[in-house]
């Protein structure tokens, strides 16, 4: 591991932690691709000499370890905490990843857990995945079962199966439509423009963040996490169920090609699972409802916290912490 330089948006979101911290570049070698240079992970451990279990944190499409700045405090009271930048994003290194669904899913898993070894976590930890995350964090658990005590899946994407009705019907017929992609927009007006247009597309930054930050640092933030080569981005529209040509972004990308509903019920029976839902998300609700079901025996908890949307870590922090901390109670227990 090397040390990391915060500046900037990242600086002022890492530098509001109260709990002992470090940041570091995580060295993963050359595990993805043909790349002849290392690959780096940058990661947040707060709390490293916490008694109880660990927990490592998987942010979702677009993000960084920055958006979990309003929840590190609450949740490494106790325990070290552990988050990073996903591989193609943040601050983390860009390399190219396959475009096969299946190879890119496996690329992702490979370099977590090469990022485990480089951190030296040799116990087993409670994993947490948001959005994207959680699709990646679901895919390491079936993976590598030994290493993970208990999964928590907050508005998990990718595991609903596409539907074959008459939305998918629409859904096929958008796909025919041109490119409308708003990162890739932002990406090409530049370090003055892109942060001002973060802040137009994302107008729920001033609900989730503003009372503890100005909304130019979170809109600087999000823009500086996207505004590189976006090999992570390409990653996810490899693992979704559409192309890039499509015309509604959202809608478009709301399925993966290999869900992770009926993969999951196959997870190593003593692996707990916490489900974590915003009630207004777009996300569908109905994979965990199902994986509760078909995991007969085995511990599968579903919790919809009211008034929520797609980010319940930032929108309802105090009952996310709460649901989070009682998964990883049960975790240490």
């Amino acid at each position: 591991m090397s040390d990391y330089v915060l500046k900037g948006a990242e600086k002022t979101l890492i530098d509001s932690i109260k709990f002992p911290h470090e940041i570091r570049l995580v060295n993963i070698g050359k595990c993805i691709g043909d790349t002849t240079e290392d690959n780096f992970i940058l990661t947040l451990i707060v709390n490293k000499n916490g008694g109880k279990s660990p927990l490592v944190l998987l942010h979702g499409f677009t993000s960084g370890i920055g958006l979990w700045c309003l929840n590190f405090d609450a949740l490494a009271e106790d325990r070290p905490v552990y988050a990073m930048d996903l591989l193609g994003f943040g601050s983390s290194s860009r390399p190219h990843f396959n475009t096969d669904a299946n190879v890119a899913e496996g690329e992702m898993v490979k370099f977590v857990e090469e990022w485990r070894k480089g951190v030296k976590l040799d116990q087993d930890f409670i994993l947490l995945g948001h959005s994207m995350g959680a699709f990646v964090a679901a895919a390491y658990a079936l993976r590598h079962p030994d290493k993970v005590s208990h999964l928590i899946l907050a508005d998990p994407w990718g595991f609903s199966t596409r539907p074959s009705n008459a939305q998918g019907i629409v859904f096929n017929m958008l796909q025919r439509f041109p490119k409308l992609n708003p990162l890739k927009f932002m990406r090409s007006s530049g370090p003055t423009l892109g942060p001002q247009l973060v802040k137009c597309v994302r107008l729920d930054i001033g609900h989730l963040y503003g009372k503890f930050f100005p909304v130019s640092v979170i809109a600087q933030y999000i823009y500086d996490c996207n505004a590189k080569p976006p090999t992570g981005e390409h990653c996810f529209y490899s693992m979704a169920s559409a192309s890039r040509m499509c015309f509604s972004f959202m809608d478009s990308f709301r399925w993966a090609k290999h869900p992770m509903r009926d993969r999951i019920c196959k997870l190593k029976q003593s692996i707990p699972l916490t489900f974590i839902y915003g009630e207004l998300s777009w996300v569908d609700k109905s994979p965990g409802e199902f994986i509760k079901e078909k995991r007969v025996g085995c511990l599968v908890y579903i919790h919809i916290i009211k008034g929520a949307r797609h980010h319940v870590y930032a929108e309802k922090p105090e009952k996310f912490h709460e649901h989070v901390l009682d998964a990883c109670q049960k975790a240490d227990n």
